[in-house]
């Protein structure tokens, strides 16, 4: 049993969408295991900004990374998560 930090770009649908909001609601979504380290705004291009958050993931459960996802896929105004950066520790 090892753990790896990630760090996972949320995307909006559009410009419209609080990203203070998804931030605030990150802890309540995330599964056993993951623990979150930090958020930034970054911006994209045009006005529009993404949410970068750094996860700490116990990878006892082998499905842990899908259920992440899953999870931060099923918050409100987010259209797509991609992981941009994984490493054990």
């Amino acid at each position: 049993m090892g753990q790896i930090a990630a760090a996972y770009d949320l995307m909006p649908e559009s410009t419209e969408v609080d990203l203070d909001n998804v931030i605030a609601q990150l802890p309540g979504v995330l599964p056993a295991g993951v623990k979150l380290l930090e958020t930034k705004i970054l911006p994209v291009a045009f006005g529009l900004m993404k949410v970068n958050a750094g996860f700490l993931i116990d990878d006892s459960d082998e499905e842990v990374g899908g259920k992440l996802e899953d999870a931060l896929r099923a918050i409100a105004g987010i259209e797509n998560v991609e992981c941009v950066s994984n490493t054990v520790v």
